[in-house]
């Protein structure tokens, strides 16, 4: 547990289910104020219902500039600003690449990178005013190396890695921004693309010889937001059970 953390206003995108929502819980459980930002309603009202310590669920598409607008306005009218920022929303659509119509292209990257793009300069905006803040991005692995049949995911991941990079570099030393780059995690996203022998079949290759869990990912970006990570910034962060560490 990291006591810096109690009170700090934090934002999750992403935040009804997987690792967004492992995140938001692990704030909470930090004594943070956390809001979550999710475009699926139904989610967002089980998860603010469900007495875990998230104080809002604020509807919204991370891709479209009006509703990202909306979103951290009422973020405002909430915490009065914002002090840690966790970007993860994402979309993945497992497709060759020769079927990727334009359509999907947009779609996946308007999300993946788009929205990483409208949060974080949002946040970035409220932060250099008040001279302090911290912005993490989900990113994956799959930006760091290509990947059959993920050719938009794999393009906006690493999208994600450079813009922390570049953000980082911008707004050192008052504002910290890292990347963090999973691999395989078993979130309903994994569940809904992969059959169980799918699952069982990445798992071989992996040197943990599983998935990693949510709350795994989730307490590398509780660290990284505290003071415990205060000269950590421009990293992107695999974590994935050595699955990028060399040849198996």
């Amino acid at each position: 547990m990291y006591d810096d953390l109690g009170g700090k206003r934090v934002v999750v995108t992403g935040g009804a289910s997987g690792i967004g929502l492992a995140t938001a819980r692990r704030f909470v459980a930090e004594k943070a104020r956390v809001a979550i930002i999710d475009r699926d309603q139904k989610a967002l009202d089980d998860v603010t219902g469900s007495g875990f310590g998230i104080e809002a669920g604020l509807p919204a598409d991370v891709s479209l500039e009006d509703d990202v607008a909306r979103a951290f306005n009422s973020v405002d009218d909430l915490f009065g600003g914002i002090d840690v920022l966790v970007s993860n929303a994402g979309i993945s659509i497992r497709s060759p690449f020769t079927d990727i119509d334009y359509g999907q292209w947009n779609n996946v990257l308007g999300v993946n990178l788009g929205g990483m793009f409208l949060c974080a300069r949002e946040a970035a905006r409220r932060m250099k005013e008040q001279g302090s803040g911290v912005i993490l991005m989900t990113a994956s692995t799959n930006g760091m190396e290509g990947h059959p049949f993920y050719t938009d995911y794999n393009s906006s991941k690493a999208g994600v890695i450079l813009l922390g990079k570049t953000m980082a570099l911008e707004f050192a030393p008052e504002i910290r921004v890292n990347t963090v780059s999973p691999g395989y995690v078993l979130t309903p996203m994994q569940k809904a693309e992969y059959s169980p022998e799918m699952l069982e079949k990445v798992n071989e290759n992996i040197p943990m010889k599983r998935h990693a869990q949510p709350e795994e990912v989730a307490a590398l970006f509780a660290f990284l937001a505290s003071a415990q990570a205060s000269y950590i910034t421009g990293a992107n962060i695999p974590i994935d059970g050595a699955e990028t560490a060399g040849l198996q």
